[in-house]
């Protein structure tokens, strides 16, 4: 897919794959070193060993050594901002974000010019450099150039912002989404326990550093606005329509 031309304050589905569709993430620390990227590399001053300084400091997760779950935890949704940093001055706004095993997928707010290319490519940088050095291999972690398609309508993100951190989740549930959906209640309970989507930031149940609701957050101001509308939508015929139609899936 090409990258649609798009302008300051447009909305962003971007989506990368593993190269040759293989995994991104092998190991749970590479999960939380992918969330602490689209943390800390979300900023427009230089990225140059950005995490290494975090390493060194103990609350980043590191290519070697193998922090603890809690300090992983707070260095992506309870550290403040390093006070020997310069002040955050972000590249994009980060709506919605699901890490899967071999894929990911965002929802970004272009807020300065050139703003989400820049940020893309610092993400995939240091987080293939990250990979590598930890696995001991070179080349490609991700699957070429990643995608970027325009989203312009409202309900359009109500139901992607759903796409990116509900079904997406449930791809992995036992038997796949087909039997997730069978049982709402034991699907979306499922979601609830998975760490690596923002799901958990509009369900209430998490505070995150990362996201800007934004938009969203008038959409769904409320934790039960937005749990009623990922429970309708799931269950919803038309909602499975729309993304077949908008060719929001990643192919």
């Amino acid at each position: 897919m090409r990258k649609q031309p798009f302008t300051i304050d447009s909305y962003v589905h971007v989506y990368n794959r593993g190269n040759r569709k293989t995994e991104i993430v092998r190991a749970v620390a590479d999960n939380w070193r992918f969330l602490q990227s689209l943390r800390f590399f979300n900023d427009s001053h230089s990225s140059t060993h950005i995490l290494r300084q975090l390493e060194l400091a103990g609350l980043a997760v590191s290519d070697t050594a193998k922090p603890t779950i809690s300090r992983e935890f707070e260095s992506v949704f309870e550290m403040g901002w390093p006070p020997n940093w310069p002040e955050k001055d972000p590249l994009v706004k980060i709506l919605s974000y699901c890490l899967m095993p071999n894929h990911f997928h965002l929802l970004l707010k272009e807020i300065r010019k050139g703003g989400i290319s820049k940020f893309m490519q610092k993400l995939g940088i240091g987080y293939t450099n990250y990979f590598n050095l930890k696995y001991q291999e070179v080349g490609k972690v991700f699957q070429g150039g990643y995608k970027a398609k325009l989203v312009n309508e409202e309900m359009y993100l109500k139901y992607l912002c759903i796409y990116i951190q509900v079904i997406n989740v449930l791809e992995l549930f036992p038997g796949g989404l087909k039997t997730a959906l069978k049982s709402p209640k034991d699907a979306m309970k499922f979601v609830d326990d998975y760490p690596f989507s923002s799901h958990l930031d509009y369900a209430g149940l998490r505070k995150s550093l990362i996201i800007d609701k934004d938009v969203l957050g008038e959409f769904l101001p409320t934790s039960e606005d937005y749990r009623k509308f990922a429970h309708d939508s799931v269950i919803a015929k038309d909602f499975y329509q729309i993304l077949e139609k908008e060719d929001l899936r990643l192919e």
